[in-house]
């Protein structure tokens, strides 16, 4: 009886332990939230040919660089335990929309998508409730719907018509894909059975060259560009995860 009664005990805590494992090989996580793009945003000047349109203009004076708004969208990942303390995730969103702003106000936006794998290591014994992690991988960001501001057209051909004799017209502008390293550190707390909160703050290293066309100024080139815009965002997370 005694026996019977110890075996059953034994049983009984290895079934606590198993159950109370937040994460075990081949487990599968998905995370639903917020996910907030915040730029660390610089550039190289504007230049039309070789010429800094910026110092090009005496009313300007200075070189013209841009800056990246903020985005907030709707964020998804997707994750795989190969062990119990290392998974391979997968970044997704909802496209982020930015405004480009230069010293005249906003210049143009533009759209991305910015899908990032990452591998991340979990400290804790899989047996704890909350799971701190930290990770890296690479990331690839895709532009599309780029566009100049009609008001930052405007401007530009004032400016250019007051100072050079000519109006500037830009059009056509287009940003190269970028590919970078992404690194994270993150938590997940388990709420109940198979239920986490999630939170996590990655930094993507994204460089774009910015290109467009540009009409109308004497002794340039018809091709303008940014040569550089480094957006390299701080991207922040808030989400729910079900594992299953």
């Amino acid at each position: 009886m005694k026996k019977s009664l110890i075996t059953l005990a034994v049983i009984g805590t290895l079934g606590l332990s198993t159950n109370a494992l937040a994460y075990e090989a081949g487990d599968w996580l998905v995370r639903v939230g917020v996910t907030t793009v915040a730029p660390d945003a610089s550039s190289s000047p504007i230049l039309a040919g070789s010429l800094d349109l910026g110092q090009a203009l005496p009313s300007v004076g200075t070189s013209l660089t841009v800056d990246v708004d903020n985005n907030t969208q709707l964020g998804l990942n997707v994750a795989y335990f190969v062990t119990d303390n290392i998974n391979i995730e997968l970044l997704a969103a909802t496209p982020f929309k930015h405004d480009i702003e230069f010293v005249a106000g906003k210049l143009a936006e533009t759209s991305h998508l910015p899908p990032s794998v990452t591998a991340n290591y979990f400290f804790l014994d899989s047996s704890s409730k909350f799971q701190p992690y930290v990770g890296a991988g690479l990331n690839y960001t895709i532009f599309f719907d780029e566009e100049f501001d009609d008001g930052a057209v405007t401007t530009i051909e004032t400016l250019t018509q007051g100072d050079l004799g000519a109006a500037a017209t830009v059009s056509n502008l287009d940003l190269d894909a970028s590919f970078g390293l992404t690194f994270q550190v993150g938590f997940d707390y388990e709420v109940s059975e198979g239920i986490y909160i999630n939170g996590s703050v990655r930094y993507i290293d994204i460089e774009t060259e910015a290109t467009f066309d540009i009409a109308g100024v004497p002794a340039v080139a018809t091709t303008g560009a940014i040569d550089t815009v480094d957006i390299d965002p701080y991207v922040y997370t808030l989400s729910v995860g079900y594992k299953f």
